[in-house]
């Protein structure tokens, strides 16, 4: 929901709006522009979802400060009921319960919030202002300054990079002012992996995954969801399709993959039919993701391997469902961070060591699937809300004790055990069997083997020997170790080739195996049946 760009100090309102513009992708739907007597400039990119008629941006409070907000407050109408009852709103946006919240409580709000969200807020009365970015950073934020000192915030680097003496990722669960620097203000107690000691409570854990989504329903415009017909993404589905019952909205799901039979397509098509929904399958080709490789690097701002594998079928899906006029989707990042999904979790050498990866994992999702799922959506103004990643389901999923989290194939428990068995109801069934059931498949295996193995033959080619063993010299931060990685890396670099563009990217490798290739394909456990 939207692009936000604020500038503190010497810039024209019409050299920000222009910056801005650079990710008017973000907010296709209307601008706003506020410019503070203190010479702040703040500039809102808007894509409608709630409140289509009055909640353009940035908006007042009940004086005179004003904020601007990338995401959504889903508790907004709990806030506005509850502790700010006694204030007057101007809109019925979830946006606006921000800047009251801050004229309530000051900076020490941002836990109250229950949704995604970077915001800015400019106090006029006081000369102020203060920045946030939400608690596992699935909305981006970057900051930096220029050579004049001027202080900049933007979603996307973009707008500022080619401005900015140095910039960097503003980091998740923070917020800012001047006054008191970066404060981290989310501190759950899972965040010490000790913590992780409750028997699992399969009815509390679905439950608690039940409300997460339910809540995220939330919308003025069409929803949809995204169904790669692996375990994640086709229980959000079908939990959204139960919580739809008796509303008459009809459902629609969106696949992508190579060919009809790739394997991620055969599984959704199976959920699809079986939970009822209005299904669309997306193909495109190797040649075609080849072709868009640099338009999707520009938008995604990384050059990281299974970052950009996984973003090339996401950027086709998302300008599917675009042009359908659907502006919400709901999808299943997280999942495998939390439950200790990914393939390489089979190899953790003790409990404790689960645990600490689950924990690393989800802190670093704002460099990885959230990123991915963000700006591959928003490259089409398309906002990707993630149920596994709201704040009241980590709590409750993150504390259980990781030997029940854990996959144990002498066990029988396959990844993601628990999760499975919260949904295995065999009385009224949310998926297939063999769906509940079925291996984890990486996205960028799932649309299809071919994607990714023609996608390093093609780089091979692209790459000579002579320019490869250059790789340490000419990028001696996050040196590429594969011809694929280079070439990739020569595309950001032409588009982003500040120091600090580089430093903002982060690589993902597996642990506990020999061959660091990021495709689940790569673990000795990888099946390939469905």
């Amino acid at each position: 929901m939207c692009g936000i760009l604020a500038v503190f100090g010497n810039r024209t309102p019409e050299d920000v709006q222009r910056l801005s513009k650079r990710m008017s992708h973000r907010g296709p739907d209307e601008s706003g522009v506020h410019v503070s007597p203190s010479g702040a400039i703040l500039c809102h990119e808007r894509l409608s979802i709630v409140d289509l008629s009055t909640g353009r941006q940035p908006i007042q409070g009940t004086n005179n400060a004003y904020v601007m907000h990338n995401g959504e407050i889903y508790n907004h109408v709990e806030l506005r009921q509850g502790e700010l009852k006694h204030h007057s709103f101007r809109t019925t946006c979830d946006s606006e319960v921000i800047v009251h919240l801050y004229e309530e409580y000051g900076y020490d709000f941002c836990n109250k919030l229950r949704g995604i969200y970077s915001f800015v807020i400019v106090d006029d009365d006081l000369g102020k202002y203060m920045v946030a970015r939400d608690p596992i950073g699935i909305k981006p934020l970057y900051y930096g300054k220029d050579a004049e000192d001027n202080m900049y915030f933007s979603s996307e680097m973009k707008s500022i990079a080619d401005q900015c003496v140095s910039f960097e990722a503003f980091p998740p669960g923070h917020y800012y002012t001047p006054e008191t620097g970066l404060v981290k203000y989310y501190n759950p107690d899972w965040q010490d992996f000790k913590v992780a000691a409750k028997p699992i409570d399969y009815t509390e854990l679905r439950e608690a995954l039940i409300d997460s989504t339910r809540v995220r329903l939330m919308s003025d415009v069409p929803l949809a969801v995204l169904l790669s017909g692996g375990l994640d993404s086709s229980l959000i589905s079908s939990i959204t399709k139960r919580l739809l019952r008796g509303t008459n909205q009809e459902l629609h799901s969106f696949s992508v993959g190579l060919s009809h039979d790739a394997p991620d397509l055969i599984a959704a098509r199976e959920v699809a039919e079986f939970i009822g929904t209005t299904h669309h399958e997306v193909l495109f080709s190797v040649e075609e993701g080849i072709k868009e490789l640099e338009k999707i690097i520009w938008h995604i701002e990384s050059y990281d391997v299974t970052t950009i594998r996984a973003s090339t079928p996401m950027y086709f899906l998302s300008k599917y469902i675009s042009n359908m006029g659907i502006k919400v989707v709901l999808s299943g990042e997280g999942a495998d961070e939390v439950f200790g999904g990914y393939l390489y979790f089979h190899n953790a050498p003790s409990a404790e060591e689960f645990a600490k990866e689950t924990v690393r994992r989800v802190n670093l999702l704002s460099t990885a699937d959230c990123l991915r799922a963000d700006k591959s959506t928003m490259a089409f103004g398309i906002e990707a809300r993630v149920p596994f990643l709201d704040r009241r389901f980590l709590d409750v999923a993150m504390k259980i004790r990781p030997e029940d989290r854990m996959p144990n194939r002498a066990e029988g428990k396959m990844e993601k055990y628990v999760i499975r068995k919260a949904f295995d109801d065999k009385n009224d069934p949310f998926l297939p069997e063999k769906i509940l059931w079925r291996q984890k498949e990486q996205f960028s295996d799932g649309v299809g083997y071919n994607w990714i193995d023609q996608i390093i033959a093609y780089c091979e080619k692209q790459v000579s020997d002579k320019e490869f063993a250059t790789a340490a010299e000419r990028f001696p931060h996050n040196t590429p170790t594969t011809k694929e990685a280079f070439y990739f890396r020569t595309i950001f670099e032409k588009h982003y080739p500040q120091e600090s563009a580089a430093k903002t990217v982060l690589k993902w490798v597996p642990k506990w195996q020999e061959n660091t290739d990021p495709s689940g394909r790569a673990n000795a456990v990888h099946s390939n049946k469905i």
